[in-house]
């Protein structure tokens, strides 16, 4: 009888420690199970970095195609973890809601010609003082050099960081009242200028009526003859069909500018580095891609915009140089004695 028991014994423990190993088993291949759901639930919920980026430019400028090329480059590099949705036509407001918006936090990212941000530091429009850049070769070697980076230092402080240079180009005039073969030409001519002081200073000394407006208001105010011309790049005159309330083109180069893409410094900072690394990459590929369309472009579109109607001249620049060279002194204490003297050490170059 007590064989039995200590034979019941044995089998009753034999039983709970099968169900301990069985139960130990099961927790273990659970939790490895917790922890592979828990990776892939950590990868799947990884959140996807949205970065807007607005520009004044239609859809078929070079900024725009560039814009959207770099894009595409950068999901692609990032396996679709940063995606830039590109916003053209003043979609996110003028160049000065959108350097608002990215001092605020509610735009990540801009392409605005450099000059355009004058109203956060007048400084930065340096780069456009009247004539000083005789080939493009002369502005990109500043650019991509110590003038770059001294404006980028300027940028910082505004709160925005600077991605690339890119080029928004030489700038010519165009009205509807008469040729511009000469800088007298010019007088009493309403002639619509960003809101930046030193282009309205500038063509203050030409003779002109200068007449600060937003950039999406030009195609209306000449059509109603608020102003009767305006001065651009070859590219933005084409491409905002300006030679439809236009009637004469003239290639006076007074001005050469940039285009600085520009995201947020606290955007900026949020994005970890090896996409940091990525996005500055392919942004530097396209700003070589967006310059050579911008140059290849000004050969072709004097052509077209003769076949669409407009006059052009070719006027001697001379006259104009020496009427605004006064300028460079005139500024000097605006800009500061430093960034007058990059600006002249390349321009001669």
């Amino acid at each position: 009888m007590k064989r039995k028991s200590i034979f019941g014994i044995h089998i009753f423990s034999m039983l709970i420690l099968v169900l301990i190993i069985v139960g130990c088993s099961e927790e273990t291949g659970n939790a490895s199970e917790d922890d592979g759901n828990s990776e892939s639930s950590e990868e799947s919920n990884m959140e996807q970095i949205v970065l807007k980026v607005g520009h004044v430019f239609g859809a078929d400028h070079p900024w725009n195609v560039s814009l959207e090329g770099l894009s595409e480059d950068v999901a692609e590099a990032t396996d679709g973890n940063v995606e830039i949705e590109v916003y053209p036509s003043s979609q996110l407001g003028g160049d000065r809601d959108m350097a608002e918006g990215i001092q605020m936090g509610t735009i990540e990212m801009g392409l605005f010609g450099t000059g355009a941000l004058q109203s956060l530091d007048e400084r930065l429009i340096v780069e456009e003082l009247p004539y000083a850049w005789p080939t493009r070769e002369h502005a990109y070697n500043a650019i991509d050099g110590e003038l770059g980076e001294a404006l980028a230092e300027i940028l910082k402080e505004q709160g925005m960081h600077t991605i690339s240079w890119w080029e928004s180009g030489y700038r010519h005039i165009t009205n509807s009242v008469k040729p511009i073969n000469s800088p007298s030409d010019l007088e009493g001519i309403k002639l619509r200028v960003p809101e930046a002081q030193l282009r309205i200073d500038t063509f203050d000394e030409l003779g002109a009526m200068p007449t600060p407006m937003a950039f999406s208001e030009v195609f209306y105010g000449l059509q109603q003859n608020v102003i009767d011309g305006q001065e651009n790049p070859l590219a933005t005159i084409y491409d905002s069909k300006f030679y439809e309330v236009q009637e004469h083109l003239a290639l006076t180069g007074h001005i050469w500018g940039s285009a600085v893409l520009t995201i947020s410094e606290s955007a900026w900072n949020d994005i970890p580095d090896e996409y940091k690394d990525i996005i500055a990459e392919k942004a530097e590929e396209w700003k070589e891609k967006e310059r050579e369309m911008i140059r290849e472009q000004d050969d072709e579109l004097v052509k077209k915009l003769e076949e669409a109607g407009m006059k052009v001249t070719q006027p001697d620049v001379k006259p104009f140089q020496e009427i605004v060279q006064s300028m460079w002194s005139e500024y000097e204490d605006e800009f500061g004695k430093e960034l007058i003297e990059i600006v002249k050490q390349y321009s001669s170059e």
